[in-house]
């Protein structure tokens, strides 16, 4: 299956100025039907707190557009808020080809070091969601600092993360160097997408990632936008993990649990 990493910098609070740089990179580089397409964390507005400027539609439908228009899947980041509620859900959708959602995850580990459990309700769940026969887990950005969510993510069957993100430059180290280590030890394919540019707060500088179950990178992204692409082989992951059986000695006793949403 093929893979695409979407990177780019992301107009703050804009969503057409935003979606239509999405459209542009797309357009350059269109991505195979059956292929997956991945966008950053919140991907058309920026890492925001102000919710009632985020929540509409509009996210969805051009989501689903995409899907629709090159025959993909496509993992797109929004703000969703339920009817009543003050607080939003920072959730990463995959979509089909048909565009309709398929999964939608919400994100589970709120970055409180800027604030964002003040305007967001975590997640409680997991979602797997089997694309062209690889298991997919999509995740959201400070969700890759947290290693115990992956390994009941890969005891469940998850074998491709997806980790959408607004990772600022000055930690750029930490992204590659945490994106890498989740794919050694989960034997699992990691595509992990971060935005470039800056918003009022932090500069980004790119560096989306796609590694291989063994942590080669097969792909890499520098500062600018671009899209970035790779082949996965579903096979390559259970051939490994087979041939070094070490997720087998993992001991769930310590790890906890969680819910796992199948699709």
């Amino acid at each position: 299956m093929r893979v695409h990493a979407l990177q780019y910098d992301i107009a703050w609070e804009d969503k057409p100025v935003s979606q239509a740089r999405m459209d542009a990179l797309i357009a350059a580089t269109p991505p195979e039907p059956g292929s997956l397409l991945v966008t950053p964390e919140l991907g058309d507005v920026g890492f925001s707190l102000n919710i009632d400027a985020l929540v509409d539609d509009q996210s969805l439908a051009w989501a689903s557009g995409v899907a629709r228009r090159y025959e993909c899947w496509v993992q797109h980041n929004w703000v969703e808020r339920d009817a009543g509620e003050d607080r939003g859900r920072n959730t990463a959708a995959i979509v089909r080809p048909d565009g309709s959602v398929v999964a939608r995850y919400q994100k589970i580990f709120l970055f409180s070091p800027g604030h964002e459990q003040r305007s967001y309700e975590p997640g409680r769940a997991i979602h797997l969601v089997d694309i062209g026969g690889i298991i997919v887990c999509p995740l959201v950005c400070y969700d890759l600092r947290f290693p115990e969510l992956w390994r009941l993510a890969t005891i469940a069957g998850a074998e491709l993360f997806t980790v959408c993100a607004s990772w600022p430059a000055k930690r750029a180290s930490h992204w590659r160097d945490l994106a890498i280590a989740r794919a050694i030890e989960n034997q699992a394919w990691v595509i992990a997408v971060n935005r470039t540019g800056r918003d009022p707060h932090l500069d980004y500088v790119g560096g989306s990632l796609i590694v291989t179950p063994h942590g080669e990178v097969v792909a890499r992204g520098g500062e600018a936008d671009e899209m970035l692409t790779a082949e996965v082989d579903p096979e390559s992951t259970r051939a490994w993990r087979a041939e070094f059986r070490c997720l087998d000695d993992i001991r769930p006793e310590f790890l906890g649990s969680i819910d796992v949403i199948r699709h």
